[in-house]
């Protein structure tokens, strides 16, 4: 027995120093590879691997894992110090930082509550229109921040919903069924002669002291109270007997005694619900340049592998990538609403304003308090709209490709990018004063209605009028460092394989897929991609892997865009597990759904991520991007990397 327990301690000791043991040993047991053949192949490809192992196996941070290359590239003499150091702070990184300002001014003014509650209001409260306001005011507001931010942005307003849904559904003892016509009131007291839903009696001859009894019966069995065994006393009408009429009482619904949810279709909207916002914001990322950093990542390493390419813009990207998100919208909320809510798209959908459920009726209630909350819309939030247009227009008009962008109208080309905008305009936010340059009388009388509602930003603006619309502890608290610099060793890595030679070599050994079309190897990337990244981040399966298909592209004459933009959109598509990203451990973090209901609904949205992808690149992505045929700029790129 002791030497079980000895044993078993051991193992657990084991256990929990694995990480260490892992940082350890690999770079050891890899270290022949670049003894036995001493040369810039051997010792990138070293530095690659020990990288993406310990990237995918999360040893150490993901940060400091990207700074691997940083020390062991100049070690084995693949890079000089001062050539890795310039990788890791490139044009999307200004650009990022630029945006990040931006998102920093709407959450700080709460203007992304505001766009996604008026979104929610214009929906209903329907379960399947809930769910697909829901969708569509992640989509809008991840095109512009990241994933993570938005599904944490979103998620409490959803979960209030839900808890009034729940609240309401405990309250409930008729079936959810049951609706209030809101038009019967009036009617009620016309009609003098009305049939009952549910027991069908006629009550003739009804007096006037009477009619509220009937009203009162007819709401009663419409489920808003019930009194079981209510028995109405008639007088005689000189043709029926005075007897006491007795009411059925119908069969209340089980309330779920092992669950906090009341009955279990209010289990599956709550987990519809909470899944579509993590599902939402991963297609919201795919639609801007910006939206996620696996596009950043790409756009930086392909302009750096193949700087004679001006095909990839916000403009180009957006054209392309809009359609696939809309299509993906639509297929995924029809996924989900026919795993979770069924088919009876007709009764969770409508439109109709006329009938309501009583919870319905409470969860709008619910919605327009919290929008009326936010009160009137302020200054700041105005400004913020304002250099959010003026962001995207001109992003849009800086090179459309069919007419000439505002950058031709200066002399020298080539110097502004999508990141002078965004550094400017973010630049301006530290500038631009939060309260009105002019007084108003309005605005001073209604000042003193809402000082309960201010945050300790306004009070700081109280002591500085001239306080601007964002400071460098708001821009702060929402940089993502660590993005940047895993972005940062991505590119390193990319260097690296392009200097030594690397990635030429790989081209050379992937030769045999020579005889399969184009669209096969892209599949084949695009399931290998969705595949890998179930288990590792996004950022890190995209980096180790664009500089494989970037030679398999040119090794087998195929525009390297086929390959890559699937390979990149695919890589967002880890949804099935919530380690896959981290909207899906936030929706996972509140408990109303299991890893079994992600695995389930995530391999449909998978699914569909990849056959819409697909679709793209092979109908309106072909014109687009000109893949049917091998660039000019790829072929420069393959001599030269071949000399």
């Amino acid at each position: 027995m002791r030497l079980e327990g000895a044993r078993m301690d051991l193992i657990k000791k084991i256990w929990t120093a694995r990480k260490l043991i892992l940082v350890v040993m690999i770079p050891l047991s890899l270290l022949p590879l670049p003894l036995i053949h001493p040369c810039s192949e051997s010792s990138c490809a070293y530095v690659l691997i020990v990288t993406a192992v310990y990237w995918v196996s999360e040893a150490v941070p993901l940060g400091a894992a990207a700074l691997v290359p940083a020390f062991l590239y100049p070690l084995f003499g693949v890079l000089k110090s001062s050539e890795v150091a310039s990788e890791y702070f490139k044009d999307t990184t200004l650009l990022l930082m630029g945006v990040i300002c931006l998102a920093a001014s709407i959450e700080k003014w709460n203007l992304h509550k505001r766009i996604a509650l008026r979104m929610v209001m214009i929906a209903g409260a329907k379960p399947g229109m809930l769910v697909l306001g829901f969708m569509c005011c992640t989509v809008f507001l991840s095109m512009w921040l990241s994933n993570t931010s938005t599904t944490a942005m979103v998620m409490p307003i959803a979960e209030a919903v839900l808890q009034q849904l729940i609240c309401t559904g405990i309250a409930d003892t008729i079936d959810d069924s049951a609706t209030v016509d809101t038009q019967d009131e009036e009617s009620a007291d016309k009609e003098e002669n009305q049939k009952s839903s549910n027991n069908q009696l006629q009550l003739l001859d009804r007096k006037d002291n009477e009619k509220h009894e009937v009203c009162m019966l007819n709401e009663e069995l419409n489920g808003l109270t019930f009194r079981p065994g209510y028995g109405y006393s008639r007088e005689s009408n000189g043709y029926l007997p005075e007897a006491p009429i007795s009411i059925p009482v119908p069969k209340k619904p089980k309330i779920r005694r092992d669950s906090l949810y009341p009955t279990k279709r209010d289990h599956m909207i709550c987990k519809c619900l909470t899944l579509s916002i993590t599902y939402a914001a991963t297609i919201g990322g795919l639609i801007t340049i910006t939206g996620t950093s696996t596009n950043l990542i790409f756009a930086e390493q392909f302009n750096n592998r193949y700087p004679e390419a001006k095909v990839i813009n916000f403009g180009t990207w957006f054209i392309f990538s809009l359609p696939i998100a809309l299509i993906m919208l639509i297929l995924t909320w029809i996924w989900l609403h026919f795993l979770f809510l069924g088919c009876n798209f007709r009764e969770t959908c409508s439109l109709s304003k006329k009938r309501k459920t009583r919870r319905e009726i409470l969860s709008e209630k619910r919605i327009h308090e919290e929008y009326q909350k936010l009160g009137p819309i302020s200054y700041p939030e105005v400004v913020t709209g304002i250099f959010f247009v003026l962001m995207t227009v001109l992003w849009f008009t800086r090179e459309p490709g069919f007419v000439p962008g505002w950058t031709s109208l200066f002399e020298k080309k080539g110097y502004r990018t999508d990141a002078t905008v965004s550094v400017l305009l973010g630049f301006l936010l530290f500038l631009i004063p939060a309260r009105k340059p002019w007084p108003s009388a309005f605005s001073s009388e209604s000042k003193d209605d809402d000082d309960d509602d201010e945050d300790d930003d306004f009070d700081e603006e109280e002591k500085d009028p001239l306080a601007p619309m964002i400071t460098w502890k708001d821009f702060q608290r929402l940089m993502p460092w660590e993005i940047v610099i895993l972005v940062g060793g991505g590119y390193a890595l990319a260097a690296g394989c392009k200097v030594s030679g690397l990635s030429m070599w790989i081209g050379r050994q992937l030769e045999p897929m020579s005889g399969l079309p184009p669209w096969a190897v892209t599949l084949l990337a695009c399931l290998l991609v969705s595949a890998v990244t179930e288990f590792a981040s996004n950022p890190a399966t995209l980096t180790v892997f664009l500089p494989i298909l970037s030679a398999l592209s040119e090794t087998l004459q195929i525009n390297p865009l086929h390959t890559l933009i699937p390979a990149t959109m695919c890589v967002s598509f880890g949804v099935m597990l919530p380690v896959g990203n981290p909207p899906n451990a936030i929706v996972f973090s509140y408990g109303h759904v299991q890893i079994s209901d992600m695995v389930k609904a995530g391999f449909g949205v998978n699914l569909i991520g990849v056959f819409v992808v697909m679709l793209a690149i092979m109908t309106w992505g072909e014109p687009l991007f000109h893949l049917s045929e091998f660039p000019t700029w790829a072929v420069m790129r393959n001599v030269t990397g071949s000399l």
